[in-house]
């Protein structure tokens, strides 16, 4: 798991990436299902992967809003635990369990530096559609764009620090390559600029990720939780889906 860095750190441009950390319980969680859930039909003419909502917390939900078991990721694009769960997890979740209607997805940005906030605000930026898959690409080549960016000289770092806010991120992109990436995927310059220029969607991406520090014990990525209740024993795939499976009857 990667520790989250402090967000004043993150949003004050510090321009370090972490490494990786570990995983308590959030309080009013729902109840588990106590036996087999039963297919849910999503509605006509869709699947429920096709289904996808912006959350009041920040995240980024695929599948039935009504569900029975509803897993929750707090995740970063810049760490690589959460690169690897979703590359062996993203498809067999969505067709083993979300397209029956019996569990959906919930991705919940936990910020751990100040290129997470370029990252994610550029893979939300055409809305809650094309998200899943952004994030799945975005990772596919995170050493790409975070190695990019690691490659920065003090001068240049030193240039980014001395940014107005309302540049700050659009700079990050470029520095990184992610403008690039994100325009090779049909995301024009005038889209980028206006999302990576919203200071107050940076400010809740720092206010959420406070949040979930202080009222789940959040501490770094991924980190899981089922009908609200944090799973301290799920780390890998294998461990989900065997979870998963358990309390779907799948």
């Amino acid at each position: 798991m990667m520790p989250r860095r402090p967000l004043a750190a993150a949003l004050s441009f510090a321009l370090a990436l972490t490494a990786c950390s570990k995983k308590t319980d959030e309080a009013g969680g729902s109840s588990l299902p106590s036996g087999p859930v039963a297919p849910v039909p999503p509605p006509a003419g869709k699947s429920w992967v096709e289904v996808t909502s912006m959350t009041p917390e920040g995240g980024v939900r695929i599948g039935n809003p009504n569900a029975a078991v509803k897993f929750v990721e707090y995740a970063s694009l810049t760490c690589p635990h959460c690169r690897d769960f979703t590359k062996e997890a993203a498809e067999p979740l969505q067709q083993k369990y979300i397209a029956t209607g019996k569990v959906s997805w919930e991705y919940r940005p936990f910020i751990l530096n100040s290129l997470d906030v370029a990252a994610f605000l550029l893979a939300r930026c055409r809305g809650a559609e094309p998200f899943f898959k952004l994030a799945e690409q975005t990772y596919g080549a995170q050493e790409t764009w975070v190695g990019q960016y690691m490659q920065l000289t003090p001068d240049q770092q030193a240039q980014l620090q001395a940014t107005d806010p309302s540049q700050l991120f659009k700079k990050i992109a470029a520095a990184s390559g992610l403008d690039a990436f994100f325009r090779a995927r049909g995301l024009s310059s005038a889209q980028q600029d206006k999302c990576l220029g919203d200071t107050a969607a940076a400010q809740a991406l720092a206010d959420n990720t406070n949040k979930a520090t202080n009222e789940q014990a959040v501490t770094g990525t991924p980190t899981f939780f089922i009908n609200g209740t944090k799973a301290e024993d799920l780390h890998l795939w294998t461990d989900v889906d065997k979870r998963l499976g358990q309390l779907t009857g799948s």
